[in-house]
């Protein structure tokens, strides 16, 4: 096997999946969205040799938050702190290799969101403006974003949030909603009334803008649609502040608390993706690394290359309003090199939602089967071309299928047969033949094309490849037939185990990225040391496991899942209504 060692053109690496917003534990969809694919590409990375930095951070600020602490009963600094941790478990239940997860309401994101802020103003790019807001006498308040709900205009959905219809997925104001009423208190007492925000002059950067994203060679045709979609439609200046008491304070052009701003703070979604910076300083504080390297181009972020990770709601707001605060404030910010962006995993229909409840939910799903069975399913499945729906048949097949009979069947039988034959080591004797040769070039080809998919974020290719991998060595036990020859020929049967058991490393070491406790399990099992489990090149896997090395069986690596469990999990979580 391959040693882990410095690749030729080491590459450095920032990656950040999209922001798993506070209020609740992420849903399968979040999950396969952006931070277990971003987790995915991370560890490919890695295992190539490159240099690595994946960030991600809870998303704290925002009316949800506000939501969701009151119906808690504590404070909205309680109620976070409390989500930030059960995140941080669920990501850890999921093995999810974050180099750190931070927090947008840290201190270094605070800092970092009024320095921009006064930086944009000074260069013009943002401006205090009077604006019609939806206010509650009820309340007595400003009703921001989720705090009213009405009628959808664009769609007559009749529970649209006032930031966002949650059926047809247009972004909304809440002065757009037909019937408007305070989710506070249900008070339909409501009327519009002018106040003071700041506004992000998007449009003034249109064209830099339009050129900048029609410069990307990289990025998948979701996301490059999307941004020049918004961008034809004519780009919006974006208020970047609302009424609310949870978040950064506002302050003015010296950064300073700005006067007649009480009472407000910047909206989530301008300080949200600066929380990518904050946290890596975060990150730097913590660990004594060097931020500036990944993220100031005057300090070698030029030869870092971006990766970030998403679902396709939160394109805009990475292609556009992000870079327009990056860009606008003159400084030597790293924009993004290229971008993942996914579409849904659909559940029975309809979306996942954290705030309705409806899907499966991490801490639900982990307590139903072990993380290994959700990471190859979901990435085998992932939502690239289309919306992927979600069944439990379908995540059955995928286990039971691909992963107890094609992988775990493999490995199960050659170590058992090592064991029971051959003294539970790797056999000397025989020579390779024709059967050998023809695996072996069968992988070689796959493996190349696995890596390419890999290194391109096509993550379903690069799983059937894989797949194919593990299947090629299948058919290859079936033609070698060593149990049939150690009847006649011990060495003969010697060739097909020695292979068998090399393919069994290998399968161990190129599922890593993917399903990492299985695969330690195989390799731990092969008695393979770390420093050979790398990707650095597949060359003479063939022959890598010395003769005489001592194996031993794993325990079975995936237990099937049953009719009957199937039917139970149907019942327990519907065809798609809320979760109790």
């Amino acid at each position: 096997m391959s040693d882990t060692q410095t690749p030729q053109t080491q590459q450095r690496i920032l990656i950040t999946s999209a922001l798993p917003y506070i209020n609740g534990v992420k849903h399968l969809g979040n999950l396969a969205g952006s931070m277990l694919p971003a987790d995915v590409y991370a560890r490919v990375m890695r295992l190539l040799g490159h240099d690595v930095l994946y960030i991600c951070a809870t998303d704290e600020h925002g009316t949800p938050a506000e939501l969701a602490a009151a119906e808690a009963g504590i404070t909205v600094k309680a109620y976070c702190d409390q989500m930030h941790e059960a995140q941080r478990e669920s990501g850890a239940a999921f093995d999810l290799s974050y180099d750190w997860f931070g927090r947008s309401s840290s201190p270094a994101t605070a800092a970092l969101t009024q320095s921009f802020s006064s930086t944009l103003e000074k260069n013009g790019l943002i401006e205090a403006r009077i604006s019609k807001q939806v206010y509650s006498n009820a309340d007595g308040r400003y009703l921001p974003d989720r705090y009213v709900e009405g009628t959808c205009p664009n769609c007559a959905f009749e529970a649209a949030r006032g930031d966002q219809c949650d059926n047809c997925g247009k972004l909304l104001d809440p002065i757009d909603l037909i019937d408007p009423y305070s989710s506070v208190s249900g008070s339909h007492d409501v009327e519009i009334r002018e106040t003071e925000h700041l506004y992000l002059k998007q449009s003034d950067m249109s064209d830099r803008l339009r050129g900048w994203v029609n410069e990307q060679t990289s990025w998948p045709a979701l996301a490059t649609s999307i941004a020049l979609k918004w961008l034809d439609e004519g780009l919006l200046d974006r208020s970047i502040t609302r009424d609310l008491d949870w978040g950064i304070p506002v302050v003015d052009v010296e950064g300073n608390p700005r006067p007649g701003f009480d009472g407000k703070v910047y909206y989530v979604w301008f300080d949200a993706p600066i929380a990518y910076i904050g946290a890596t300083q975060d990150w730097a504080a913590e660990t004594g690394g060097e931020w500036e390297k990944w993220w100031r181009t005057d300090k070698g972020a030029d030869e870092t290359t971006y990766v970030q990770f998403m679902g396709k709601d939160n394109v805009a707001f990475h292609t556009l309003s992000f870079p327009t605060t990056l860009m606008g404030s003159g400084e030597p910010w790293k924009l993004v090199d290229t971008l993942k962006a996914f579409n849904w995993v659909t559940w029975y229909g309809g979306k996942f939602s954290t705030s309705s409840k409806r899907g499966v939910f991490m801490d639900q799903a982990i307590a139903l089967a072990p993380s290994d069975t959700w990471r190859w399913h979901l990435m085998a499945n992932a939502p690239e071309g289309s919306d992927a729906a979600f069944t439990w048949e379908e995540f059955q097949s995928s286990v039971n299928s691909d992963l107890a009979n094609v992988l775990g069947n493999f490995v199960n039988r050659i170590t058992k047969y090592t064991a029971s034959k051959f003294d539970a080591a790797v056999p000397d004797g025989g020579e390779a033949g024709e059967d050998e040769a023809w695996v072996v070039d069968e992988v070689n080809t796959r493996l190349a094309l696995m890596v390419s998919y890999f290194e391109a974020r096509e993550f379903r290719k690069a799983l059937s490849e894989m797949r194919a991998i593990w299947a090629a060595g299948n058919e290859y036990l079936t033609r070698a037939a060593p149990w049939t020859h150690y009847k006649t020929d011990v060495d003969q049967a010697a060739v097909g185990v020695r292979m068998g058991l090399n393919l069994a490393a290998l399968f161990g070491i190129i599922a890593q990225p993917i399903i990492p406790n299985a695969a330690d399990n195989i390799l731990d099992a092969l008695g393979i040391p770390d420093k050979h489990r790398g990707w650095s090149g597949f060359k003479g896997w063939e022959t890598g496991l010395p003769v005489g090395l001592r194996i031993t069986s794993p325990d079975v690596l995936f237990a099937k899942i049953e009719d009957d469990e199937v039917a139970a999990w149907t019942a327990q979580f519907g065809g798609g209504g809320p979760v109790e």
